[in-house]
């Protein structure tokens, strides 16, 4: 469910609409040391151009062969050929995928009829070694050639929408169906249906648009977050200049509310300026984001969440939800520094891992809050 496997059917979707043929590959089971989990994408076109992956490379490099020698061989019409150590199931094609709105040359035409098919790679350690998968590592996949893309269009409408979409593939037919799902659904396989759960991509709103803001956005955007900046200081506001980051207009709590924070939402106040973290922060603590972290000492902290709690009756319960000092301590001295600190502690809490029990306490106060304050200042 990672925003990555968007990316790549938007990629996908592309493709088809401009007339190329392509094929869709993912990962449906692992053994082993496999580099890439269950459900991961990869999508390659008739020319062998590819989004996603599957694995470390070479399992690419291989996939990436027969496509290009599928599409563009002569001798063609039997089917997938199994080339390396690939295991292939193959099926007999049983309808044709052209339509008005994804039009396939006819040459690429009677591959993108064919069915889902198996193909498993490193089935012993021999294989596993020369496909790059290590300790013996296994990967069993489901090859499927991109027919209709409706269902592309409406899943990556429906994730926009911040919804949790199961896509069920069924192999026999290459019929696709997409049904609700919820938060924390697997991936299933029983060797005729394949159960995929895509959510919609991370998400994360910073209430302050100064220099640590920046620094951490930039960061956010490298680990694919959609990233949304809410300041209503207009001299703050005005340093926001990076592709790919939203402003938002409004008072932060009142930006929290409209955007109704889920499960895959973070919220980070940075202002330094408890009148505008404390009215995000009052909202964000109510909220089902996975996330709320808040710029500022221990001391701070605590002077900050007895006011919540005197002036606006938030539970010890919420309260607890509150990640301050923000970050995981590393030592940051700079804005950059402390923006690593920051996306570390939220990618953590993303991937449910627990934090060390053993974290030093006073010394991440006299270097992160000097240039955590200094960062909230534009330069002069």
């Amino acid at each position: 469910m990672e925003s990555l496997d968007l990316r790549v059917l938007a990629d996908a979707l592309q493709w088809r609409r401009a007339g190329h043929a392509v094929t869709l590959v993912t990962v449906v089971e692992t053994w082993g040391s496999a580099p890439r989990p269950p459900g991961a994408l990869l999508a390659v076109r008739d020319d062998g151009v590819v989004s996603g992956s599957v694995s470390g490379g070479c399992v690419e490099d291989d996939l990436i062969a027969q496509t290009k020698a599928a599409f563009h061989s002569a001798d063609n019409q039997g089917g997938w050929a199994a080339q390396g150590s690939a295991q292939v199931k193959e099926e007999p094609a049983q309808r044709a995928g052209d339509t008005e709105q994804n039009p396939v040359p006819p040459s690429l035409l009677a591959r993108t009829t064919e069915l889902p098919s198996m193909l498993a790679y490193g089935v012993s350690k021999e294989e596993a070694a020369r496909f790059g998968l290590p300790c013996g590592g296994t990967l069993r996949l489901v090859r499927e050639p991109l027919q209709d893309v409706a269902w592309i269009e409406e899943l990556l409408d429906r994730t926009a929408r911040h919804e949790i979409v199961a896509r069920h593939l069924t192999l026999a037919t290459g019929a696709v169906r997409l049904l609700p799902a919820v938060r924390g659904q697997a991936l299933q396989f029983d060797g005729s249906v394949l159960s995929s759960v895509f959510g919609p991509r991370w998400r994360l709103l910073l209430i302050g648009a100064g220099q640590l803001s920046q620094a951490v956005a930039q960061i956010a955007l490298m680990l694919d977050f959609e990233v949304l900046v809410c300041d209503p200081r207009e001299e703050y506001a005005a340093m926001l200049r990076q592709d790919g980051v939203r402003r938002v207009l409004g008072m932060p709590d009142d930006v929290v509310r409209e955007l109704v924070p889920d499960a895959h939402t973070a919220i980070v106040a940075l202002t330094h300026d408890p009148k505008l973290d404390d009215m995000a922060l009052l909202e964000a603590l109510r909220s089902d984001a996975f996330y709320v972290g808040a710029l500022g000492s221990r001391r701070n902290q605590a002077t900050r969440k007895q006011r919540l709690a005197e002036h606006f009756d938030l539970t010890a319960e919420e309260l607890a939800r509150l990640h301050g000092p923000v970050g995981v301590f590393i030592g940051a001295k700079t804005p950059a520094e402390i923006a690593v600190s920051v996306m570390a502690q939220i990618v953590q809490v993303k991937n449910a891992v627990p934090p060390p029990r053993l974290q030093p306490q006073s010394p991440s106060l006299s270097l992160l809050e000097p240039a955590a304050c200094l960062a909230s200042h534009p330069p002069s």
